[in-house]
């Protein structure tokens, strides 16, 4: 087994609740971690063999680009996507965190992390 990481992959999107989240955006990062199965495309050096990180990055980049008002239901969207289009993935793991989110506070960024195991 092995890991594949995406790291920081930045958005623009209009998540939130509350009704001025969806007229004026905010910025986003989002890090992504599968599990599959690297022993054949270690050996082949194909990239048929593997899991395509460009594959995963559009992934993330079409499903940010959906409207949600919970974290939660794009991160899921996001995890359903990836079983859903690459059966080689065994684990997901998924960070969507907004950054200076409008809480009231000094706040840097709001993460919610979710994993999933193809069931």
């Amino acid at each position: 087994m092995g890991t594949i990481k995406l790291q920081n992959i930045r958005t623009f999107s209009f998540h939130g609740c509350l009704m001025e989240e969806s007229k004026i955006g905010s910025d986003y990062s989002i890090d992504l971690e599968i599990k599959t199965d690297m022993r054949k495309s270690a050996v082949s050096d194909e990239l048929h063999d593997t899991v395509d990180y460009v594959h995963l990055n559009k992934i993330v980049v079409e499903e940010m680009a959906i409207r949600s008002k919970l974290l939660e239901h794009v991160a899921h969207r996001i995890i359903k996507r990836i079983f859903d289009e690459i059966a080689a993935v065994s684990r997901v793991i998924v960070s969507v965190s907004k950054l200076n989110p409008p809480i009231g506070g000094d706040v840097e960024a709001v993460t919610v992390v979710m994993e999933e195991y193809r069931s």
